[in-house]
């Protein structure tokens, strides 16, 4: 049993294999994964959709033969749609599940599910619209979901939702799609990356209308966008300084 799938709605993934330990993602219900090496009650694994590694707790996951992986790795992805749905068991027990959710295996699962999923075909526009279903989610460092979420979650579930595939972490994305040099060449669902004194990558945020961005800081929030980085509106001040705008699509 080298490969896994996540059964449960949310589960931290951590940096070792301790509940002390730090989360750095968290794992989804219905996502899969490779299983690196385990202990009695953890197991190191790398997620199959971004390559994400960390440590997971052995009761929250079904152990999967190569088989089985195999075909679950080449369904379709369906994501729910909603902030909040229910999957039923096959002892009718009810099972939320958060926005982004793969329900592509629910029947392998020998579970059921009749809520929402994205819409396959893609427009640059439904990024702004899926990004402000995050409205207001509180600032979660490892989280995913609109229950908590950092700005490089937050980031990645949005295109993810729209079926565009970002690495984890924003200093990963900032390596993807094409350099902008002006904030007057953007359009609604650029991504603009933000460094600290050192110069790292540790911020990333959508850019909207009008010189807007939305991102994760504190809480999910839309603040003004200029050249020397985000304006905090409540703040009255810049709170991230811009390093480089890009276009992933």
């Amino acid at each position: 049993m080298n490969h896994g799938i996540c059964k449960l709605s949310i589960v931290p993934l951590r940096l070792e294999d301790s509940d002390r330990s730090e989360m750095i993602s968290q794992v989804l219900y219905g996502d899969l994964f490779e299983l690196l090496e385990a202990t009695k009650k953890w197991s190191r694994i790398r997620l199959t959709y971004d390559s994400y590694e960390g440590w997971i707790d052995n009761k929250q996951f079904v152990n999967l033969t190569k088989n089985e992986y195999d075909s679950l790795n080449q369904l379709s992805t369906k994501l729910s749609t909603n902030l909040l749905d229910i999957i039923t068991t096959a002892t009718n027990e009810l099972l939320p599940i958060s926005l982004g959710s793969n329900v592509a295996v629910v029947n392998f699962l020998n579970h059921s599910f009749d809520g929402a999923i994205n819409d396959s075909n893609f427009s640059k526009s439904t990024i702004i619209e899926i990004a402000h279903l995050y409205l207001n989610s509180p600032y979660l460092w490892g989280g995913k979901t609109p229950f908590g979420i950092d700005c490089s979650g937050f980031t990645q579930m949005v295109y993810k939702l729209n079926g565009i595939q970002l690495p984890r972490d924003a200093s990963q994305q900032v390596t993807e799609g094409e350099a902008l040099s002006f904030i007057e060449e953007t359009e609604p669902g650029d991504l603009a990356f933000f460094d600290n004194e050192e110069g790292v990558i540790t911020h990333v945020g959508i850019i909207m209308e009008n010189n807007q961005i939305i991102h994760a800081h504190g809480k999910v929030r839309v603040d003004h966008l200029d050249h020397s980085g985000i304006f905090n509106n409540e703040r009255q001040m810049h709170t991230h300084k811009l390093r480089v705008i890009k276009r992933i699509v």
